[in-house]
């Protein structure tokens, strides 16, 4: 293939390519690239009528190329490319139109270089030996008054040996090379003799490692006297081998004794240097607690070790007073105060206790709480960890050698979000640690973050991987306890910018750029991190850009299988690290405002023209990746030594240069949606100054899977099932083809190919295509505890060249409980390429989820409602990211599960919870809605509120407003015949009384027929006026009126109790007299309690009886036959009721019902409340309502 053919464009993407043909707009128009579907094929591209024809050349076995087109068209081969464009520039020969205009190559402005010191050239070919020899004994010469004063600290014979190689043995040299030996046998002899001391010294020193390593191979333990085995010669006795082969393995040799030797220390102490191992000290916080409005003070004494939480009232006192780590079931943040925590404990009578405490400021807090989910993880006694830490850095060290001490960056202390002193002893399960210009050796930089980490941490982390690229460098390090769990380690390195062509030539490493890139899987979850050193220059924003999507398009990392897939959607989460390069984009002379500015701390205004963050922003770059926020100075550009002053000019021959202070260095991070992600801190060092640039580091806590072994019989076929159905793609493209879905999942046996779509829709530059056709997968394991946690890999390919057009990824969990609708956004290399939109549903075998343990810490809404076990009334949370956007179905409004669904959410108005903390199980409690109020339950619209008056009656508040009946209720039939039949209640509001008159005697005045002017109640001394009736309640007002309850009758009023009790300690239930159960109306034996549709004869008794039951399963009948099934979450005194987790029991005739997940329900329209028999004492239940009865009657 000649490259020097202006038709063809090499490796540039098909949405280049379609650009560059629509810049023409001829037709006949054409260029030919590589083929992205096909290793080897190439794709010819044609514009005619505005659309882009996309035509696959292939090879055959005899390198024969021919052009995939019509059927019926004869196929022709061509030897060359140049044969068949020619050929296809005649018409009538298969294509849409024949091949007229060519569409030229677009020349590259070439990268501005660093000055570099390139290598001596080699001497010219096809010349005499004797002039070889004179011209070079000249540049000898020429070069020998510089080499002088270096070479008289050698001895007189070397000097002599050097100087007749320079002067006459080198063209001897380059004469062998130009014959075809490239060994130099002149300067290997001349390497002999200046090291025959050397080679001597190695066969004097050879036999005293040999015993060393003898000695140390054997055991140390007291009574070992065998040698573990034979010794190998480590190093050739030969003085006749090479001497750089006899010092490699004499540093081999070193290496191992050192190694051995320190395994041997290391198990004669008993040091495993693994988890347990890493002894974190007891760490004690001063905390304020609040009881009763009064604050007193506290310590908090956490032992890590132990497992053990002490409460002390002085910091010395006794600790006698303490909680085990399974006791402490679950940590509460408060939103509104960022130093308030709540801690639910479980006491002995296996009761949850809530206690809140202030810390003195949110690093303690945080502190806190990381040690102790490190003491959960430590004792939580699962075989697999569902949660770890990992440390990402990425530092460019200047070209010079770091300083002794860099615990800093390991222990992320300094400036922006950082650890509190009290968590920097936790060690993070994996580090990863890029560096840029680093002058170290590989080996040498390794072993300097080993040991600094061992200083930390006292646990000697394992090498995972490392890869080198020029001066770019990644090492990936792991505990010694995850080594097992870590497979499929990849590594990878991408050349970018002018170092492509010159890198393997430049000795300077600034004229390198590129990537370097680690992959692995940690058990069931896939990582991947890049670290990137882009161009630099602040003009030279396109030029980045155009490096990070080559990077994308050729590393090459992670399943092979997922090939139709880049980076970005191969792992599960995915790091970029590196020094990035953007800078800010200001004008030089804003150089003084800028450094004064921060100073200031003014970052946000700075940011807001850091090119990243606008680059981003237009979605060139980095699309859908996400980056904490940054509460830092910039990282560069730093006198050395200092961090107190910005260098920002920089004197060049050219002129001045400037270096504006901008966040060149960044950690960004991509993960699967509906995942566990949080990072705990962002920021940078300020005491390691060596460099120009400050080191920045970030930690995160990430959900990871474990390798799952289903306990179904593996014989039987699968239960599971994933349904995609009602898929829209809408794509950004001027190809005239037909599309087809790819689906790829590790779930999966192998990648499904779905049915084509049908074009509906092709407007100017983009096209919509319908996929009607249901496509159901058959997942390889059905339980829920793995299929949960799986993700579909979706791809949009065309018919004609097999090259995709946008990928998008999709959560099961997503669609765990019903038919769950998405809105995704299509990437290809990077690039935003449409939309894909549609419906997709899950059916999983039978099998509970185990609690995860990074649902340990949650953020609460203060309100102070939520009560009881880590679990009961929490909602799931949502995950609304970028680009991963899920929406059940739109159905009834039904509480806080679907009320206000937003498009792209599955949750409804957005909570204020801690955006860094993205939990898939996440369970919140009672989240806060977008005007500040709690989750409440609505007020009676017959009695009105009980909690406010005056003009609060007449403007409800938002959140209290009744909400809309949802369903047609038809008049039922009563089956207890000593009832009154059932009376549809009336909605008008009780009247207010103020604050200087008291509650009358409210009773319904008999008589009266429908509508708003018929029975109503009148006070008898009241100065304000009945609410009327809204319009759609007009019609329902009847006459018989249900009695009021006591509560609003005359005498002392009662407040409603705040706290859940026990039915039975109620006044009205006396729980030591059992009178006999009536026999003539017994409670069925399921225990299913009738509802007393007035309202009026035991409301108190049904709500303190109800109130005991929350978080129990019911069902609710309601009188349109409807049976609704799900968690008691909450109850009020006129028994209106709030559902979570509910289902239906005959979902296919409520199909709307499908995607409800919480609901309220009205009491009036309740007819049965089917309730748990072995929860049930119905003796004592029937006697508390006869007994109610009998005092209403008197």
């Amino acid at each position: 293939m000649s490259s020097h053919q202006p038709w063809y464009h090499g490796n540039i993407t098909r949405s280049m390519a379609e650009d560059l043909l629509s810049k023409e707009a001829k037709d006949g128009s054409f260029l030919l690239r590589d083929s992205e579907s096909i290793q080897g094929a190439y794709a010819l591209c044609v514009l005619y009528q505005n659309c882009v024809y996309t035509y696959r050349i292939l090879p055959n076995e005899e390198k024969k190329l021919s052009v995939q087109a019509s059927e019926g068209v004869p196929i022709r081969f061509f030897s060359v490319l140049s044969d068949l464009v020619e050929a296809y520039r005649k018409e009538n020969m298969g294509l849409v139109t024949h091949l007229q205009y060519t569409v030229q190559q677009q020349e590259e402005a070439e990268e501005e270089s660093e000055p570099n010191t390139l290598p001596p050239q080699l001497p010219p070919r096809n010349i005499p030996g004797s002039e070889a020899r004179g011209s070079h004994g000249d540049s000898a010469r020429e070069v020998e008054p510089s080499r002088l004063s270096v070479m008289d600290t050698i001895s007189e014979a070397n000097q002599m040996a050097i100087q007749e190689y320079f002067c006459s043995e080198v063209g001897l040299d380059a004469e062998q090379v130009q014959n075809g030996n490239p060994t130099l046998p002149n300067l290997k002899k001349l390497l002999m003799n200046i090291c025959k001391s050397l080679n001597s010294e190695i066969s004097r020193t050879l036999p005293t490692l040999e015993a060393l390593l003898k000695v140390v191979e054997q055991p140390l333990s007291p009574g070992a006297s065998r040698i573990r085995g034979q010794v190998k010669d480590q190093v050739s006795a030969d003085a006749s081998q090479p001497v750089h082969f006899r010092l490699e393995q004499l540093t081999k040799m070193i290496c191992l004794i050192e190694e051995k030797t320190k395994n041997t220390v290391f198990e004669s102490v008993g040091y495993e240097g693994g988890h347990r191992k890493s002894l974190i000290p007891p760490v004690t916080f001063e905390v304020k607690s609040e009881s009763l409005g009064i604050s007193t003070k506290m310590f908090l004494k956490v032992d890590v070790e132990s497992g053990k939480v002490y409460f002390k009232k002085s910091k010395d006192g006794p600790e006698d007073k303490y909680f085990v780590h399974n006791k402490i079931l679950q940590l509460v943040k408060s939103q509104k105060m960022h130093t308030k925590l709540v801690v639910v404990v479980e006491t002995e009578k296996e009761k949850t206790k809530r206690q809140e405490f202030v810390f003195n400021d949110t690093k303690k807090r945080e502190g806190f709480c990381q040690l102790l989910q490190q003491m959960k993880n430590k004792h939580s006694g699962k075989p697999e960890p569902d949660m770890i830490s990992v440390f990402v850095g990425t530092w460019n060290m200047g070209n010079a050698n770091p300083p002794s001490n860099i615990t800093s960056w390991f222990q992320s202390k300094g400036l922006g979000k950082t650890h509190d002193d009290t968590a920097s002893q936790i060690p993070h399960d994996i580090y990863v640690v890029g560096t840029q210009e680093d002058p170290l050796g590989e080996k040498e930089w390794i072993d300097t973050v080993k040991a600094t980490l061992r200083d930390i941490t006292n646990i000697s982390f394992k090498q995972v991987a490392t890869q080198t690229l020029w001066n770019i460098r990644i090492v990936v390090l792991a505990k010694p306890e995850h080594e097992n769990r870590i497979s499929h380690i990849f590594c990878d390195s991408v050349k970018t910018g002018i170092a492509n062509a010159l890198g393997q030539f430049i000795s300077n490493s600034k004229g390198n750029k590129g990537a370097v890139a680690v992959s692995f899987m940690f058990n069931g979850t896939s990582f991947g991190f890049v670290n990137s050193h882009l161009t630099s220059g602040s003009e030279k924003k396109i030029r980045r850009n155009q490096n990070y999507v080559s990077i994308l398009r050729f590393l090459n990392l992670g399943d092979k299988k997922l090939n139709p897939f880049d980076i970005t959607c191969r792992f599960t989460h995915l790091f970029w690290l590196g020094d990035l390069n953007y800078r800010l984009d200001l004008p030089t002379q804003e150089a003084e405002n800028i450094v004064m500015k921060i100073k200031q701390q003014n970052y946000q205004e700075l940011l807001s023209r850091d090119q990243l963050n606008m680059e981003r922003a237009e979605e060139n770059v980095f699309l859908n990746y996400e980056e904490e926020e940054i509460t830092f100075p910039p990282t560069y550009r730093f006198e050395r030594d200092t961090r107190e002053k910005y260098v920002y000019t920089k004197a060049k021959a050219t002129g001045t240069k400037y270096n504006l202070p901008s966040w060149c260095d960044r950690v960004l991070r991509k993960s699967y949606p509906l995942v566990h992600v949080a990072c705990h801190s962002y920021g940078c060092t300020n005491d390691i100054m060596t460099s120009d640039h400050s080191p920045v580091f970030a930690t995160f806590d990430v959900g990871v899977t474990s390798q799952f072994v289903s306990k179904n019989d593996p014989t039987k076929v699968s239960e599971g099932a994933v349904k995609f159905m009602n898929c829209v793609a809408v794509l950004m493209t001027k190809s005239k083809t037909k599309f087809y879905i790819e689906y790829h999942s590790s779930c999966l046996e192998k990648f499904v190919k779905g049915p084509d779509g049908e074009n509906q829709e092709n407007t100017e530059g983009f096209i919509k295509v319908r996929f009607g056709s249901l496509v159901e997968l058959t997942p390889i394991i059905a339980d829920p505890e793995y299929l949960l946690d799986q993700h579909i890999l979706i791809s949009i390919k065309s018919t004609d060249s097999d090259e995709s057009y946008g990928e998008t990824c999709v959560a099961l969990r997503a669609a765990e409980s019903n038919y769950t609708e998405f809105s995704e956004v299509l990437m290809h290399h990077g690039e935003r390429t449409g939309t894909l939109t549609g419906g997709i549903q899950l059916r999983t075998s039978e099998g509970k989820q185990t609690e995860k343990l990074y649902d340990f810490i949650k953020v609460g809404d203060d309100s102070g409602t939520s009560k009881g076990k880590p679990g009961d009334h929490m909602t799931k949370c949502s995950q609304s990211e970028k680009g991963w956007n899920f929406s059940p179905r739109a159905g009834i409004s039904a509480g806080h599960g679907v009320k206000d669904v937003a498009p792209g959410n599955i949750s409804p108005k957005k909570t204020r919870y801690d955006h860094s903390v993205q939990s898939p199980t996440g369970k919140a409690s009672s989240p806060v809605s977008e005007d500040g109020q709690p989750a409440e339950m609505f007020d009676n619209p017959l009695y009105g509120s009980t909690s406010r008056g005056g003009k609060d009656q007449d403007t409800p508040r938002k959140d209290q407003l009744s909400p809309p009946e949802f369903f047609p209720f038809p008049k039922s039939s009563d089956p207890d015949p000593d009832r009154p039949p059932p009376v549809p209640t009336p909605r008008n509001r009780s009247f207010t009384c103020t604050s200087d008159t008291k509650p009358q005697n409210l009773l319904p005045t008999p008589g009266g027929s429908g509508g708003s002017s018929g029975t109503s109640l009148q006070p008898t001394a009241y100065s304000k006026k009945p609410v009327v009736p809204s319009r759609s309640e007009g019609g329902m007002l009847m006459a018989g009126k249900p009695p009021l309850p006591l509560k609003f009758r005359p005498g002392p009023s009662q407040e409603p109790q705040l706290k859940p009790r026990d039915y039975r300690d109620s006044s009205e239930l006396p729980c030591k007299i059992k009178l006999p159960a009536r026999p003539s109306q017994p409670l069925p034996k399921d225990a299913l309690v009738k509802r007393i549709d007035t309202l009026g004869l035991t409301s108190k008794l049904f709500y303190s009886f109800f109130k005991s039951l929350v978080g129990k399963d019911v069902v609710v009948e309601l009188k349109n036959d409807l049976s609704i099934c799900g968690t008691l979450h909450s109850v009020d005194q006129y028994l209106n009721i709030k559902l979570t987790d509910i289902s239906v029991t005959d979902p296919e005739k409520y199909p709307h019902m499908l995607s409800v997940k919480n609901c309220f329900i009205r009491g009036s329209v309740v007819r049965y409340v089917q309730l748990p028999a072995d929860e049930v004492d119905t003796q004592l239940l029937q006697d508390a309502a006869r007994k109610e009865a009998m005092q209403q009657k008197q």
